[in-house]
């Protein structure tokens, strides 16, 4: 019995200081590799597509995930916002 793939994640979140400095061809870059990778079922992009300066120099993890404004790349919303489009109601 073979073991099933689950499914990756699209979201590509980083901090919104770091994204708004990132040219349209890094963005680009790092979400086509985290679609890839979601679409083989990984939870986790190619390292090849790792940003460079993201967190400040003598942050702890624990600081940076707490005290960076994190954003979606692809729709500059905030992280964790959902992603599904809704129809409305009329």
């Amino acid at each position: 019995m073979s073991k099933t793939k689950g499914g990756g994640t699209t979201k590509v979140c980083l901090p919104a200081s770091k994204v708004r400095s990132m040219s349209a061809a890094e963005k680009k870059k790092v979400i086509s590799a985290k679609r890839s990778a979601a679409s083989k079922g990984k939870y986790k992009r190619s390292s090849k597509s790792n940003v460079k300066g993201a967190r400040k120099k003598g942050a702890t993890l624990k600081d940076w995930f707490e005290k960076e404004n994190w954003i979606n790349v692809a729709t500059g919303k905030p992280c964790g916002a959902s992603s599904r489009k809704r129809k409305k109601k009329k």
